[in-house]
């Protein structure tokens, strides 16, 4: 089963997936190890910085040896892919899916990068997911409002073919001063007129009763990465600060046991 039917699917049943970004051996091993201990499916994803900090080839290749150590069923995704060229080698690479992000250009520049993508995307049957409205990246103002419009919506993926669609409903990545308030009125207008699987940006943080009720409107992908970062630096410096170690083989289990329990409680939310 290819991510766009996994998606599919789990729109029909009004369920979702995790999707975890991981940034090194340590991180990923977390991720799977909550996967494999609670036997549900996931999806691993990079970013460009990631990937530039590991190589295009050897994350692809330890993601890849990892997931059958585990006899795991995961998905490797590109999230917030910023230009054609990275979407063409992460399809190369083999990702089952790809992120295009032109969300910051206007509508029809955004329709016209998201079509290039899909085309290139068909041949590799690989899922594309793109983005519509403003969710805040790190660094940038949580106090911008830009929703998406239902009759946007409709009209992007008509025009784009995407498979997923990555929506603004009152999240926003990195951390949250305040606890976010997603708009589930809003949500569900989209998923009427968009008629595809939808994403949450900015899992990290989000209370698990708003989370439960965005995937029963409409929300079938969660993306999770700033927690990831968090846990695992929060308790490497602990453990550092604790120890004289110097063998990073006996620090970093640390790390990678916390990522796994958080990553296990994001689980157990969808369970």
């Amino acid at each position: 089963m290819n991510l766009t039917q996994k998606l599919t699917q789990l729109q029909e049943n009004g369920s979702a997936i995790w999707a975890a970004n991981f940034y090194n051996l340590e991180t990923l091993k977390g991720i799977l190890q909550a996967s494999a201990e609670m036997d549900q499916p996931l999806i691993l994803q990079l970013t460009r910085g990631s990937i530039e900090y590991m190589g295009l080839k050897p994350a692809v290749a330890m993601a890849r040896a990892m997931i059958e150590d585990y006899d795991l069923r995961a998905w490797l995704h590109l999230d917030h892919g910023d230009s054609i060229d990275l979407v063409e080698r992460c399809l190369g690479a083999g990702f089952d899916s790809v992120m295009i992000d032109a969300s910051e250009q206007p509508l029809a520049e955004n329709i016209k990068i998201c079509r290039k993508v899909v085309e290139l995307a068909a041949p590799f049957s690989a899922n594309v997911e793109a983005e519509l409205g403003y969710v805040a990246k790190l660094g940038q103002s949580t106090e911008k409002v830009g929703f998406t419009k239902p009759d946007d919506a409709q009209f992007f993926v008509a025009e784009t073919g995407v498979n997923a669609l990555a929506v603004a409903i009152g999240s926003a990545h990195g951390f949250y001063k305040e606890e976010p308030r997603l708009d589930i009125a809003l949500l569900k207008k989209i998923r009427e007129a968009a008629k595809i699987p939808l994403v949450l940006h900015g899992g990290s943080g989000i209370p698990s009763v708003q989370v439960r009720a965005a995937v029963k409107a409409g929300i079938c992908k969660i993306n999770v990465a700033t927690e990831t970062k968090k846990t695992f630096m929060r308790n490497v410096k602990n453990e550092v600060l604790v120890q004289e170690e110097i063998d990073l083989r006996k620090i970093f289990p640390v790390g990678i046991g916390a990522v796994k329990k958080l990553i296990g409680n994001k689980i157990k939310i969808l369970m």
